[in-house]
């Protein structure tokens, strides 16, 4: 079993795909995604998927590309978070955000985490940013415990898809024991 920090930095050289930028954020990622990978596979937790509008077209790919036939491994529990409750962006309160955590724990005994992608300042990150377990891709904020982008980037897109390339390997290769995230 490889270590996973050393398989990071070998699976983006591997891949022509992934630029040389997501190797020099790799002691921001990596502890990022082994979190999320530990949450997924050793704690039971579904991910909730939330984006800001702008990047619905990647929720969209997301769901697409990650439980896909051709992964030729078990179906994940990633969902859009939108099929659990279409007023997202009608959240306001304290007590809205209490009334969605209680259904979500009813309806996920094992626990769920969220998966944001987008601006920091979306009315969308709320949820996200105040749950412990969150897997975080903010925007043009410097938020700690995030993976944190500028939305104002010209390649941001491709870093986007970069970025859910080398994590969708990383599900893989942790679901198939050729790396523990947890070292």
């Amino acid at each position: 079993m490889q270590e996973f920090l050393n398989w990071t930095v070998n699976a983006i050289r591997e891949d022509k795909l992934i630029s040389p930028w997501l190797e020099e954020k790799k002691y921001e990622w990596v502890p990022l995604v082994s979190k999320s990978i530990v949450n997924i596979f050793e704690k039971g937790c579904s991910v909730l998927i939330i984006t800001d509008t702008e990047r619905d077209w990647f929720l969209e790919y997301i769901l697409s590309n990650i439980n896909s036939q051709k992964q030729n491994r078990p179906f994940l529990p990633f969902y859009d978070f939108k099929s659990f409750n279409k007023n997202i962006d009608d959240i306001k309160s304290e007590e809205d955000i209490n009334f969605i955590k209680d259904m979500l724990n009813i309806s996920f005994p094992n626990g769920y985490c969220f998966w944001y992608i987008g601006k920091s300042n979306d009315k969308r990150s709320t949820l996200a940013k105040f749950s412990k377990n969150s897997f975080l891709w903010i925007f043009d904020e410097e938020i700690q415990d995030a993976f944190n982008l500028k939305n104002n980037d010209e390649a941001l897109d491709m870093k986007l898809l970069q970025m859910f390339r080398l994590y969708d390997k990383t599900l893989s290769a942790s679901l198939f024991a050729e790396i523990n995230v947890e070292h």
